[in-house]
């Protein structure tokens, strides 16, 4: 596996470099598993996309456009009135 250079604020990579070290691990060892643990976008939208097939599937339940934005912002609100914004 070849290596990159990243560059990154000297203090993000020393709290980096500490976590890493508190986890028995190189900066290295520590950024490639956490790259592993991550999802792309890409990633991201797919599951969800395969999570909302298999609820419509289950349930028979599929909202609107509409609908969604709807329950998105009524989402948002409650998320908002919760963190007392």
């Amino acid at each position: 596996m070849s290596d990159a250079n990243v560059r990154i604020p000297e203090e993000a990579k020393d709290r980096l470099a500490a976590i890493a070290a508190s986890e028995g691990l190189s900066l290295r060892a520590y950024l490639a598993r956490l790259a592993d643990t991550l999802l792309t976008p890409q990633e991201r939208a797919e599951r969800a996309e395969r999570a909302r097939a298999a609820l419509q599937e289950w349930t028979g339940y599929a909202p609107s456009a509409a609908e969604q934005q709807d329950l998105d912002t009524e989402l948002d609100r409650r998320l908002a009135e919760a963190m007392g914004r």
